[in-house]
C-alpha cells in the first residue's frame, strides 16, 4: 500500500550528513531534530499535532488545468459538465468510464490516509504529555472527529478499506493491511464521534476548529447513512439520526443565512449556517477552486487561469420548481458576468456556472480568495432531520418546519398534507436542489440507491439511471475503484467489482 507503506512520521525529519571522517560526530544525535519519539513532550506539541490533521482536508480542493479532486463526486452525479478537455480524470468519471488509474481517487486515498495517520499519532501520543487534562481531552476530541470524517468518506467512496487505528512505521504489521468490512469501519466512525462528543468541545467555534455542533451533525449523517445502503440498518438508525440532528436544531446555536450571498461571503466563515468548514486564508492559504468554477477563457476574471473546469448541466438547473430563487441569476448559478477589462460590458458565459462558491472580490480584483469550503451546513442538518424523522413516524409538524425553512428561503410555498412517501421524495428533492455541488449529492445517491431524473423530476433506481447526456449507471458505480498503486503494492486488497 503506497500511501501507508511509506514511513509515516508526523513531524519526523531525516538529516543527511556528508562524510567527515569523524565517527564520534556521526554517532551523536542532534537534540534539535524532531522525531516521533522525542516530539510529543509539551502542550504546544499536542496542539500542533492536531492542527496537522486538518491540513489534509484542504488537499482535494486544489484545482487547475488538471481539474480538481473534489470534482470526482460531482461528476459522478450526472449533474455536472466541463469544458476542460485536458482534465481526463473528470471525463472518466462523468462519462462512466472510470478506471483505477484515476488521479482523483488516488488523491483522496493518499491524503485522507495521511490525515488518518496524523490522527493516530495524536491519539496515541497526547495522553503521554503532561498538560491540562481538559485541554488534552478537547484536543483528542478534535483528533477523533477528524479521523472519523476521513474514514467516513473513504468507506463511502471505496467500500472495503483498511482500518488502521495505531501509528505505523517501517516495522509495523500494518504496512500491508487487509481490508475491514464496511460495518467495522462505520462502527469505528461512530465510536470516534461519540468520543469527540464527550470531549468537552464548545458547541460552536468561530476559529473553524471542530465543535460539538460539528460532531453531532456528522454523527447524524453517519447514522442516516447506516440506515440506508450498504448496511441497511433501517428504522433504529433513522431514529438515531433524527435525534442527533434534533439536538443540533434544539441547541439554537445555528441558523440559516437570510441571503444566499452569505454562502460565499468570507465574512461569514464558521458562523450561523456554517457548522464546519475547510479553512483557507487569503495571502496565506488562499482557496484555489475559483479558477475551476468560471468559464473557459471568457475574460471575466482577475485570475489568469479560467479553466471551465466544472459547471451545472442546464437540465439540472431547469429541474428546479418554477419561481425557486436558487435557480435565478447569481443565486446558486450564473450565466452572465462582466468583462474583466471593461466592467460595463456583459459576457454571456454559455452555461450555468456555480455562483454559490464564487468569491466576488477575488474574481474581480485580488485573484486571491479568502473563502472557506463548507463541509456541514445547517441546511443539511434540517433536511437530515426531516428525512430521518419521517422514516420513523411520518411527516410531523417539526419535520415540516425543518424542510419548509429551506423552501421559505427559496421563496417556494410550504409543503403540507403529504403522505410519508410523498414527503420523503419532497425532502430528497430539496437535498438535491439545496446541497448541489457541495460534495453531498453522490453520497446521498449511494446511500439511497436512488437518482434524480431531471426530466420527470422523479426519483428512480440508481442502477439503470440514465444521465441526461447519455451514459447509464451500473452497479459498479456504487463505489469508486481502489487506486491501482494500492492494489498493486498490497496483495491483501481486492479491487472493487467491475474495475
Amino acid at each position: 500500500m503506497t500511501t501507508i507503506s511509506k514511513k509515516i512520521g508526523l513531524l519526523a525529519m531525516l538529516s543527511i550528513f556528508g562524510a567527515t571522517g569523524c565517527s564520534d560526530f556521526l554517532d551523536e544525535s542532534d537534540p534539535s531534530n524532531f522525531t516521533v519519539e522525542n516530539y510529543f513532550t509539551k502542550p504546544e506539541h499536542a496542539r500542533s499535532s492536531v492542527n496537522a490533521i486538518y491540513a489534509n482536508l484542504r488537499v482535494p480542493m486544489g484545482s487547475g488545468f488538471g481539474g480538481g479532486t473534489w470534482m470526482m463526486t460531482e461528476f459522478a452525479t450526472g449533474l455536472a459538465a466541463t469544458d476542460l478537455g485536458q482534465a481526463v480524470n473528470s471525463y472518466f468519471v462523468k462519462d462512466l468510464r472510470n478506471t483505477s488509474d484515476n488521479g482523483y481517487g488516488q488523491s483522496y486515498w493518499q491524503f485522507y490516509y495521511k490525515g488518518i495517520a496524523n490522527a493516530n499519532l495524536s491519539i496515541a501520543k497526547i495522553p503521554g504529555i503532561s498538560m491540562d487534562a481538559a485541554e488534552a481531552k478537547r484536543l483528542m476530541g478534535e483528533a477523533y472527529f477528524l479521523r472519523a470524517f476521513y474514514y467516513f468518506n473513504l468507506v463511502q467512496m471505496f467500500g472495503n478499506i483498511p482500518l488502521i487505528l495505531d501509528p505505523v512505521d517501517l516495522q509495523s504489521e500494518q504496512l500491508k493491511p487487509s481490508a475491514a468490512t464496511p460495518e467495522e469501519v462505520y462502527n469505528r466512525v461512530v465510536e470516534d464521534l461519540k468520543a469527540a462528543e464527550a470531549a468537552g468541545l464548545p458547541m460552536t467555534d468561530v476559529s473553524g476548529k471542530v465543535s460539538t455542533g460539528a460532531v453531532k451533525s456528522l454523527l447524524a449523517k453517519v447514522y442516516l447513512t447506516m440506515a440506508g445502503y450498504p448496511l441497511q440498518k433501517g428504522a433504529a438508525y433513522y431514529d438515531l439520526a433524527a435525534k442527533k440532528a434534533e439536538e443540533v436544531i434544539d441547541s439554537k446555536q445555528f441558523k440559516l443565512f437570510a441571503s444566499y450571498d452569505d454562502l460565499h461571503n468570507p465574512a461569514k466563515k464558521n458562523v450561523e449556517e456554517n457548522i464546519f468548514m475547510i479553512q483557507f486564508k487569503t495571502q496565506i492559504l488562499p482557496s484555489n477552486w475559483q479558477v475551476s468554477i468560471i468559464p473557459y477563457n471568457k475574460n471575466i476574471s482577475a485570475y489568469s487561469d479560467e479553466t471551465g473546469g466544472i459547471y451545472s448541466t442546464g437540465d439540472f438547473v431547469k429541474s428546479y420548481e418554477a419561481g425557486d430563487l436558487r435557480a435565478k441569476e447569481k443565486q446558486f448559478f450564473f450565466t452572465k458576468f462582466t468583462n474583466e477589462s471593461d466592467r460595463t460590458k456583459e459576457v454571456d458565459l454559455g452555461g450555468y456556472f456555480i455562483y454559490k462558491h464564487f468569491d466576488n472580490v477575488a474574481q474581480t480584483s485580488s485573484a486571491n480568495s479568502d473563502l472557506n469550503w463548507s463541509v456541514i451546513r445547517y441546511a443539511d442538518v434540517l433536511l437530515m432531520y426531516a428525512e430521518a424523522s419521517n422514516e420513523v413516524g411520518g411527516p410531523s409538524a417539526k419535520a415540516y418546519e425543518a424542510v419548509n425553512a429551506i423552501r421559505t428561503r427559496a421563496q417556494l410555498p410550504a409543503l403540507t398534507g403529504l403522505t410519508k412517501d410523498t414527503f420523503r421524495e419532497a425532502v430528497w428533492a430539496e437535498r438535491w436542489h439545496e446541497l448541489c455541488f457541495e460534495n453531498i449529492t453522490w453520497f446521498d445517491m449511494a446511500r439511497l440507491r436512488k437518482a434524480y431524473n431531471v426530466t420527470t423530476k422523479k426519483f428512480e433506481n440508481y442502477v439503470g439511471h440514465k444521465f441526461s447526456y447519455g451514459p447509464t449507471l451500473t452497479e459498479r458505480e456504487l463505489l469508486f475503484p481502489i487506486p491501482t498503486a494500492e492494489v498493486r503494492n498490497n496483495t491483501n486488497l481486492d479491487q472493487n467489482k467491475g474495475y
